[in-house]
């Protein structure tokens, strides 16, 4: 039955070393949700393994092997939809490449949608030198998926600062955009809610951000907040940087209200610019 009223959970969660103990921990996670009768489940970037760019090889599976089964069974059995943050993908048909991939699954289990981070995160600073690029390949594929809720976008972590991939989202009718994300403590204060404010209100849509929890001893310390912000640049709710999972009643007929109030989108002059897709 079509609703525009759900209830999300972004789980943020502090990663283990291993990936067994990751994948226990998310599903323990999941099922606290699912009890809590959250409708949408979300885990953080990279939750399956430690966020370190020569791990991603290491930790990476193919669709439907281990990790894959155990997140398509959480969601069917909780009968609920699991964004699965993000974890290393490696290429059926080619295993030299690694992708940073969020699954979705539906109330069944079954996949929806697969994105594959089309940007990827690169930089040098005093506090972290950190290369995506030295082990992982770019997704190129805008992904926008179908709920009974709506349609809903899916980027992972630096995507974000892209505004073209989130109004393509938009374009292709997204109502909501889910970022599972994993910003460090430099670019966390500086950026983290702006970022989730900007798109918000930038193209009228709720945006929620899954980080992982903030861990000190990591190699890569994340800057933890997960956030959920309305259509009008509004944080609703929002996280420290502690292991916790944030739970936000959402009710997407707000977006086509606002949009129907204050016309932004059909203002855009398309007669004199265009955004289009290769």
């Amino acid at each position: 039955m079509k609703t525009s009223k759900f209830k999300l959970a972004l789980i943020q969660m502090k990663g283990a070393q291993t990936n067994d103990e990751n994948l226990k921990i998310a599903v323990q996670k999941i099922n606290e949700a699912a009890l809590q009768g959250a409708d949408i489940v979300v885990l953080p970037e990279m939750f399956s393994c430690p966020y370190k760019a020569s791990n991603f090889p290491i930790f990476a599976q193919k669709d439907e092997e281990e990790n894959w089964k155990l997140l398509s069974d959480a969601a069917s059995k909780n009968k609920i939809y699991l964004v699965a943050g993000s974890m290393p993908e490696r290429d059926l048909r080619d295993e030299k490449k690694i992708y940073n991939t969020s699954y979705v699954f539906d109330r069944d289990g079954k996949q929806i949608a697969k994105h594959r981070k089309m940007h990827l995160f690169d930089c040098d600073i005093p506090s972290v030198n950190f290369h995506e690029s030295d082990t992982l390949s770019a997704g190129n594929e805008v992904t926008v998926f179908d709920t009974e809720f709506g349609k809903i976008g899916l980027m992972i972590c630096f995507d974000i600062r892209f505004p073209e991939l989130a109004r393509l989202m938009t374009d292709h009718g997204a109502r909501m955009i889910i970022v599972p994300a994993a910003f460090n403590m430099t670019s966390g204060p500086k950026w983290w809610e702006i970022m989730f404010r900007t798109r918000a209100a930038d193209n009228q849509v709720v945006m929620a951000g899954c980080s992982p929890a903030r861990d000190e001893k990591a190699s890569y310390v994340a800057w933890g907040h997960s956030i959920v912000v309305d259509p009008f640049g509004i944080v609703l709710s929002q996280l420290d940087e502690k292991e916790a999972t944030l739970y936000q009643e959402i009710d997407l007929s707000e977006v086509d209200t606002l949009r129907q109030q204050y016309k932004i989108l059909k203002s855009r002059r398309l007669d004199i610019y265009e955004l289009t897709e290769k």
